[in-house]
């Protein structure tokens, strides 16, 4: 959709990614790096410095204990922190649950490694689940679950009560939790962010995914990490050197700087983003779209039945044509593309008047007028 837009010289509110700046200290930090000529190969599984920002936050925020010696993985991205992941952790046949609808690399990840997606619907309009369907997924050649919270693309941020259940079924399955918590930071209305491997029983069978990207602006950077028990750590270290070797050197050396930012800077992101949202989706009601407003990460997914009779992809590539502006259709989250067919989703990582300009267009597209 990406594509399109630039074909259709639209604006984007598709991929999940900001239109402004990363701060400045830390670009000014990876300049500082690139100059002393920090340009070679790190530590394949992340500069000592890095490891150590990683492991000091992870525990005042997240209230993990994390040793950067024996438990961290510095990888291209929380993308590639996956599928280093599962790769290390599965073996063909395994079963790895997965909440529908889900970001888009999880049912390809899984595949890749041979193993076989079990999906549990989240239901809208506050995207809970069924807990016996839940329970139900589980089996005897179940692996892992993939939670990602706060989540994309619903904007879910799951409860300590359903982490307790999920937790208290992975103990009784064996099954091993990888979890996604890129957008841990951006959380709304007074929402708390709770890790997984926090919970009792957890921490020995929990694989915690996090990175840069969306916390500091700067996902082309692609530095992310896994952190895990010592022993699941060492797989995850031997498949993420085959992929990729290792990040960015001199950009992990700006990221330590970042990840030792003042708690300033996290209050006013999640404030920030709480103006971006309600701007989007005022205009988004406003215009007819059915909005169930997120808890936390930075899209609005919303549901199109009573604005058109097309299907989610003629529809956003009607409304992106000619300057329009481009989403994501919703069929790109589910296994069965017909669950997503009138639903399309709002990326609101944009700057203000890139989210006014879309309100412009969406109020003349869709015949409103002020």
């Amino acid at each position: 959709m990406s594509r399109v837009c630039t074909r259709e010289k639209g604006i984007n509110l598709a991929q999940g990614f900001p239109d402004f700046a990363a701060p400045q200290p830390m670009k000014d930090a990876g300049c500082r790096a690139i100059q002393s000529d920090i340009n070679q190969y790190a530590v394949t599984w992340g500069a000592p410095r890095l490891r150590a920002a990683i492991a000091k936050r992870t525990r005042a925020y997240n209230g993990i204990d994390v040793d950067p010696e024996r438990m961290v993985t510095v990888c291209c991205g929380a993308t590639e922190a996956m599928i280093a992941s599962l790769l290390g952790v599965l073996d063909p046949g395994d079963e790895v649950i997965v909440f529908e609808p889900f970001y888009e690399n999880y049912g390809p990840d899984c595949i890749l490694s041979g193993a076989v997606p079990r999906m549990v619907k989240l239901r809208a309009p506050d995207w809970s689940f069924d807990e016996r369907e839940l329970a139900r997924a589980f089996g005897p050649r179940t692996r892992a679950i993939i939670v990602n919270t706060p989540h994309n693309p619903t904007g879910k941020v799951f409860t300590r009560e359903e982490l307790e259940l999920i937790a208290k079924l992975c103990i009784e399955h064996d099954a091993l939790a990888v979890t996604d918590e890129i957008y841990e930071y951006i959380l709304f209305d007074g929402t708390k962010h709770v890790s997984l491997a926090t919970l009792p029983g957890m921490a020995e069978r929990t694989i915690t995914i996090s990175g840069l990207s969306k916390t500091w602006s700067a996902t082309g950077w692609r530095i992310g990490w896994a952190i895990a028990p010592a022993e699941m750590t060492s797989a995850i270290r031997k498949v993420h050197d085959f992929l990729t070797v290792g990040a960015p050197a001199p950009l992990q050396e700006a990221a330590a700087e970042a990840l030792d930012f003042g708690p300033e800077y996290f209050a006013n992101l999640a404030v920030e983003y709480a103006r971006r949202r309600d701007l989007l989706a005022d205009v988004l009601e406003e215009t007819g779209f059915g909005v169930v407003r997120p808890r936390g990460a930075y899209y609005i997914m919303t549901d199109v039945s009573k604005l058109t009779e097309l299907d989610d992809v003629a529809f956003a590539m009607q409304l992106v044509a000619d300057g329009g502006v481009a989403t994501v259709p919703g069929s790109s989250f589910f296994l069965d593309p017909n669950d997503g067919r009138k639903i399309v989703r709002f990326c609101f990582a944009k700057k203000r008047e890139t989210l006014e300009s879309a309100a412009r267009v969406l109020r003349e597209r869709l015949g409103v007028r002020r």
